[in-house]
């Protein structure tokens, strides 16, 4: 039994060491070295702070404020710790009257648009934590952004073009705007009061 036991206690013990503590912190030492913004949960800072990543959404209601895409995580929107999507088919019920109501809920903040409504802006993600808005929803966006702020919808626009991100590597994916990272320029004094 001696036999049996000594050898299998061993070698639970090296592969526990070897797959449990070497291979994590080599991992984790490589990563930090080769990708540190990533390694660090790609945090975007303001004054020095962290105030969200670029890699989870955030809930933004004001008006003055681009919105992100639904988020179906409970309890609340954007619940990093229950990340998921509402897991309703295209035929539920439940589904048709959120998508409905989000599309009720747009049309009451800007009733004059009369531009098409993105589908990002009523469906969420299968994360529910998307940080991204696809451009044209973000377009779709400005005439409420720019009146609220009192601002030109040229100004606005203009931020769009400088934080649209293309296609990844030529082809994966579609153009996009990150919803924090725009709102924070949109925001300048959220720099200057976090410090």
């Amino acid at each position: 039994m001696n036999k049996i036991l000594r050898p299998a206690i061993v070698l639970f013990g090296v592969l526990s060491a070897l797959t449990g503590v070497a291979y994590p912190l080599a991992v984790t030492v490589i990563a930090k070295a080769v990708f540190p913004v990533q390694a660090a949960g790609s945090l975007i800072e303001a004054g020095g702070k962290p105030v969200g990543s670029a890699l989870i959404g955030q809930n933004f209601a004001d008006p003055k404020n681009f919105w992100g895409r639904p988020s179906a995580t409970t309890p609340g929107a954007n619940n990093a710790s229950a990340s998921g999507g509402s897991n309703l088919g295209p035929l539920n019920p439940a589904l048709i009257d959120a998508v409905k109501a989000r599309i009720a809920a747009l049309h009451a903040a800007d009733p004059g648009n009369a531009l098409p409504i993105p589908v990002d802006l009523v469906t969420a993600s299968a994360s529910g934590l998307d940080p991204d808005i696809s451009v044209a929803a973000a377009r779709y966006q400005v005439a409420r952004v720019a009146r609220a702020r009192g601002v030109g919808v040229a100004q606005v626009e203009a931020l769009i073009a400088q934080h649209s991100e293309g296609v990844r590597l030529g082809f994966i994916g579609e153009p996009r705007v990150n919803v924090l990272a725009l709102n924070l320029a949109l925001n300048p004094e959220l720099s200057a009061a976090s410090r």
